[in-house]
Parts: structure tokens; C-alpha cells; sequence
């Protein structure tokens, strides 16, 4: 499977503090907003992985980032000059997805909850079709809902409905199997001038492969589009990691676990960040997994 981070867009809930800079390079406490859903790709055991944001955004991205092989993976880049929709990720992505399956997960996202790796890589597996993720929200009417039968299949996408008939919102992460791609090229813009998401996803609701993945009690899924939410996304961070001890989507321990890199290559990583706090720890985890000896 092949990922897609989607990172464009520009921010205009968060001004002015996106005038400058794009929201996904803003921190949430420890880290850059874009090492969140990064992480997520990774946990999926995904190691290709395309980054769409503006063309101003992207040299930056790619300074942060550079080609992913720091981390044992490859990172290539596009370009989205106007927020078109989420779904034409999909049109400016097709030949980096060539013939497999690919991952969508929008760059202000944050997911976290244990055992989250193990949900991400069986549903790899299983993948018929699209496979989604359900959270359960206070205000439902806020956001695409999905409506699952008693069996658990779902039966329904409502995009932001008066009447919410689930309080399941659908997440800023998809599954999908390779007919995306012609999915999303042959989608009519909306009204609002966008290749909807909502509207792939109809697509395979209509054809009965749409599935719906719930993450409930113990996980975490927070979006960050807001200042509230940005600050409350990193007091979130903040206070787990000092409680815990461990660092969320630290991509060099990650890389670490998921086999990708050598303890030796992440505390040679670590030692370029050695000043600060999150240096420290990745050599730390290097030197627990065995590095230099």
C-alpha cells in the first residue's frame, strides 16, 4: 500500500498564524503538525509515501523531510495550487499510486490510542474496497457521519446532517483499493467547486464496498484546525508524553520499531537533535534497542 499525505490548503481558520507558514509545519507541543499523520502512514507498516501541499509550502517540506530515506522511506512530493477538494489528491497523485492500493490521511489530523498500529496493519490486510474510521463525537452534526447496521455494516454517509443518525464521524484517514483513482477522475466538482471525498466514498457505499472501521474508548482523534483545537492538540501531547514518559509520533522510533532503520541509524539521528529534549530520547530508544554495541 502506498500513502498520501495531504497538506495543502491555506489555513485560513488559523490566521494569522498561517500567513507565514503552512498549518501542517506549525507545532503541536513537541514536533511539526505533519510528523502526526506521517506517523500514522508509518504505524501501517507504509514506507511509500507522497506529500501534496502548495508550491510555496513545499521546499519546506521537503527541507523537514527531505526524501524519507533518514527514516527507510521514500518520500516523494506534488503540488495542489488551489484547494480543489481532498479527493483530487487522487488525479494529482495517480502515477505515484500506479497499480496498489493507497492510504489518505489529511495533514491537521492526530490519532492516538494503544494497539493503533495492529488496527492500521489488519485493516491493510482485509482492505476490500474502501475501508474507513469511525469516531465517536459529541456534535456529530459537525462533520460526514456514518451509520452502521446492527451487524456492523454500514449502511449510510451523511455529510454534515441536521438530524445525525449515528454519532459516528468519519476521520481524516481512508483506505482505499486502486479503483480510487478512476473514482476520483470521474467525479463532477460540487457545488462549491471541489472533488468531494464524500462522494468517493458514496461510490463505494452504492457498490457495497465501503466499510467502516470504529475506533472507540482508548483512542484519541483530534483535527486541529482551529486555535483552540491546535492548543488543546498539544496540551493533549504534552501531558501524556510527561505522564508516559514516551513520545507520540516520534518518526525515528517509529522507523525504529517498524523494523525500517537500525538502532545505530536512529541514534545517529537522534545525535543531530542532541540539544534538545527529543533528541535525547531517540538516542535513548536507540541505546535500549542496542545501538553501538
Amino acid at each position: 500500500m502506498r500513502g498520501i499525505v495531504l497538506a495543502g490548503g491555506s489555513g485560513t481558520r488559523l490566521h494569522p498564524l498561517t500567513q507565514g507558514v503552512s498549518k501542517q509545519l506549525l507545532p503541536v507541543y513537541d514536533k511539526p503538525m505533519v510528523y502526526y499523520p506521517l506517523s500514522v502512514l508509518m504505524l501501517a507498516g507504509i514506507r511509500d509515501v507522497l506529500l501534496i501541499s502548495t508550491p510555496v509550502d513545499l521546499p519546506l517540506f521537503q527541507r523537514l523531510l527531505g526524501d524519507g530515506s533518514q527514516l527507510g522511506l521514500n518520500i516523494e512530493y506534488a503540488e495542489q495550487p488551489q484547494p480543489n477538494g481532498l479527493a483530487e489528491a487522487f488525479v494529482i497523485g495517480a502515477d505515484f499510486i500506479g497499480g496498489d492500493p493507497v492510504a489518505l490521511v489529511l495533514g491537521d489530523n492526530i490519532f492516538y490510542g494503544q494497539g493503533f498500529s495492529r488496527v492500521l496493519q489488519q485493516s491493510t490486510r482485509d482492505l476490500h474496497g474502501c475501508t474507513l474510521f469511525g469516531y465517536p463525537v459529541r456534535d456529530p452534526h459537525r462533520y460526514g457521519v456514518g451509520e452502521v447496521d446492527a451487524d456492523g455494516k454500514l449502511v449510510s454517509i451523511v455529510e454534515k446532517p441536521e438530524r445525525p443518525r449515528s454519532n459516528k464521524a468519519i476521520t481524516g484517514l481512508y483506505f482505499y483499493d486502486n479503483d480510487v483513482v478512476e473514482i476520483a477522475r470521474g467525479l463532477a466538482p460540487s457545488p462549491r467547486g471541489e472533488l468531494e471525498i464524500t462522494d468517493v466514498n458514496m461510490t463505494y457505499l452504492r457498490q457495497g464496498r465501503a466499510h467502516l472501521t470504529e475506533l472507540g474508548r482508548g483512542y484519541a482523534w483530534l483535527d486541529t484546525g482551529t486555535h483552540d483545537s491546535l492548543l488543546e492538540a498539544g496540551q493533549f501531547v504534552q501531558v501524556l508524553e510527561h505522564r508516559q514518559g514516551v513520545r507520540i509520533a516520534c518518526l525515528e522510533e517509529i522507523a525504529l520499531r517498524m523494523g525500517f532503520i537500525s538502532a545505530d541509524q536512529c541514534h545517529a539521528l537522534g545525535s543531530k537533535l542532541a540539544k534538545s529534549a527529543y533528541g535525547e530520547y531517540v538516542m535513548e530508544v536507540a541505546r535500549s534497542a542496542g545501538a553501538g554495541t
